[in-house]
């Protein structure tokens, strides 16, 4: 099975049956296999080294053989023919998490429980990490909801929450938001206006 595929770039493949013989092109004339020989190229995959999904569809991260670092690219599961090397990557994901994991048991039984509540309360965002709102910094509507920037006590770090959510949890905190921005502009009373007028 070879393991080809298509880089990024716009050189085509050359599949096993695409392939000419030296005796096939031999009978051809020679403008003619120096134009098949300019289009065919095949790129062999090196390793791969990374994966991700975009869109739904799998992309693999490959380096080409005979190609530096630089000419590495992302292509579609689909297009790849080198199912060895894939599974050789995700055989090596796998032992590495595996390993991830194992050095997390080995750890005493306290310290994994802290890591593991530390990582629990990162994850968390806004309400739900249960922390006492302080103030409100800010607030935006570029996801199309009202959100407040929202400053917790004891904590450096603010998360966006949604507007609706603070105005139910935290109205004081809503109120001195709005408070803190008001702008009173005192209009002249009735003897004001007589005197500027004389």
């Amino acid at each position: 099975m070879s393991q080809t595929a298509e880089p990024a770039s716009d050189a085509p493949v050359v599949t096993e049956e695409a392939k000419l013989t030296v005796a096939e092109k031999k009978d051809k004339k020679p403008e003619d296999v120096a134009e098949e020989e300019e289009e065919e190229e095949e790129y062999v995959v090196e390793k791969v080294l990374n994966r991700r999904v975009v869109k739904g569809r799998v992309e693999y991260l490959l380096k080409w053989k005979g190609f530096s670092e630089e000419d590495n690219t992302w292509e579609p599961e689909d297009n790849l023919d080198c199912p060895d090397l894939i599974a050789e990557f995700l055989q090596s994901q796998k032992a590495a998490q595996d390993g991830k994991r194992k050095a997390a048991g080995d750890a005493e039984g306290d310290d994994s429980k802290s890591k593991k509540k530390k990582d629990d309360t990162e994850k968390l965002r806004g309400f739900a990490r249960g922390l006492e709102p302080e103030r409100i910094i800010g607030a935006t509507d570029s996801t199309g909801e009202l959100m407040f920037l929202m400053k917790w006590k004891n904590s450096d770090e603010a998360d966006l929450v949604p507007a609706k959510e603070a105005n139910v949890k935290c109205p004081q905190v809503v109120i001195s938001f709005y408070e803190e921005r008001l702008t009173w502009h005192s209009y002249p009373s009735e003897d004001e206006k007589k005197e500027d007028k004389n």
